[in-house]
């Protein structure tokens, strides 16, 4: 276990593997522990950076104003900090906006992107349907476990809850360690509120590889269809019939792209 001093607050970090530099920032509400289907492969290939951003599971959780750009910084300082000099870059959800603010802000950090389940945010974004929406916001009275349950079709396919309910158990007590506080999902909320990069991502100039599940409730999978025609030369990759976890419920061929992709751009 480990934590660095990044931007005045602790950033907690785990490290594995050797090779190339490979950096994943999760999403809203989430923490590093969330890697658990990706890290055991990724660090055969790479020398893998997992952290929780600012607000989420075991780093600081000041209580200030969030942005996507301040998230990126904290992501580039914990760079600095690790000696590393560039990184490829895995972003889920939130942490694509991240990492696209960080090919942004800090382009000199960044080898490559993998954006995953995420948008551009702003007014080009398309936003979940106003009856998922309802479903989703609706946690009154309801425990943190009650709420994961409530909400498993938003991250999971119906076949992989009915047939797997031991890997969705297992799902709902990772989730729940290191739970966040309410006030600090509601800064990070905010920041992704916030979040708009249509008209910047023509800039972005490093090999980029969109992917989603195609029944994404949460970040309908259009938002990356978007995101390939906004950035020059992105790829894309729709996973049929998976949802927000499209990552873990296909963790073998998604880090099986993953590798992939990162290997193509070490060796063009």
């Amino acid at each position: 276990m480990s934590t660095a001093r990044v931007n005045g607050i602790n950033l907690y970090y785990e490290t594995y593997g050797e090779g190339p530099p490979l950096v994943l920032i999760m999403g809203l509400r989430r923490n590093l522990l969330w890697w658990y289907r990706q890290i055991p492969e990724l660090s055969r290939h790479f020398h893998v950076v997992a952290f929780d951003n600012r607000g989420a599971g075991r780093s600081d959780k000041p209580a200030m104003e969030y942005s996507i750009p301040l998230f990126a910084d904290d992501t580039a300082g914990l760079i600095e900090v690790l000696g590393i000099r560039n990184a490829h870059v895995l972003g889920i959800s939130m942490g694509g906006y991240i990492a696209q603010e960080l090919a942004f802000h800090h382009p000199d950090r960044v080898k490559s992107l993998l954006l995953g389940c995420t948008s551009c945010g702003g007014t080009r974004a398309v936003l979940m349907s106003e009856e998922r929406m309802k479903k989703f916001t609706a946690v009154e009275g309801l425990s943190p476990e009650q709420i994961m349950r409530k909400d498993m079709d938003i991250y999971f396919s119906g076949g992989f809850i009915e047939d797997h309910p031991n890997k969705v158990q297992e799902f709902i007590d990772l989730s729940l360690r290191h739970y966040q506080p309410e006030d600090a999902f509601l800064r990070q909320f905010s920041a992704c509120l916030r979040h708009d990069t249509a008209d910047r991502l023509s800039g972005i100039g490093v090999p980029v590889l969109i992917a989603a599940g195609d029944d994404d409730p949460l970040v309908p999978s259009v938002n990356s269809k978007i995101l390939k025609d906004l950035i020059p030369g992105a790829g894309l990759r729709l996973f049929p019939d998976r949802r927000h976890c499209f990552f873990m419920e296909e963790a073998e061929a998604f880090n099986r792209m993953v590798i992939e992709f990162f290997n193509t751009v070490e060796n063009p």
